[in-house]
């Protein structure tokens, strides 16, 4: 039997909290789901989460069973999320192209097709394009009491240019 739960979706880089509706089961009810290609829905990253056109489609969202979902973000260049942290953490990969991503304290690092980041819990970071590519990653993303993100104030040029 299918229970219809609204969720708190991370979509990107990471990722944007969507509210939706999706419709989920645990896996003691439903042996097997299949989350069909555009019906989790998808849209333009808020530009209170994210810096430049960032585009979000969903691909599956958290159950009981599973809490974290996915999404799939496309960055264009210089596009970036805000600093943001996840309360049980993150794991990125890169499907295409060429993106940067970096931690609070830390060094900007590039990215690129077939890499694959763990953003760990409650440590601040983002990621995005970079300076002439698009970049596009697989965001999984945990939810701990219905927060799968918080977000906090813009990257600046400044932060984002400097290697």
């Amino acid at each position: 039997m299918k229970k219809v739960l609204k969720t708190a979706i991370l979509v990107g880089t990471l990722a944007t909290l969507f509210v939706g509706t999706a419709s989920i089961a645990s896996a003691s009810e439903e042996p097997h789901i299949i989350y069909r290609k555009g019906t989790q829905g998808s849209f333009e990253g808020p530009a209170n989460w994210f810096t430049g056109k960032v585009h979000v489609e969903m691909i599956f969202p958290t159950n009981k069973d599973f809490p974290y979902s996915n999404g799939l973000v496309t960055f264009q260049p210089k596009a970036r999320s805000n600093w943001h942290t996840h309360p049980i953490g993150q794991m990125l990969v890169v499907t295409k192209g060429v993106g940067y991503t970096q931690y609070w304290g830390g060094k900007r690092e590039t990215i690129r097709e077939g890499d694959a980041v763990w953003c760990s819990p409650t440590v601040k970071h983002w990621h995005g394009g970079s300076h002439n590519n698009t970049m596009t990653h697989m965001a999984i993303t945990g939810t701990k009491d219905g927060v799968n993100a918080v977000w906090m104030e813009p990257v600046t040029d400044e932060q984002y240019n400097k290697e």
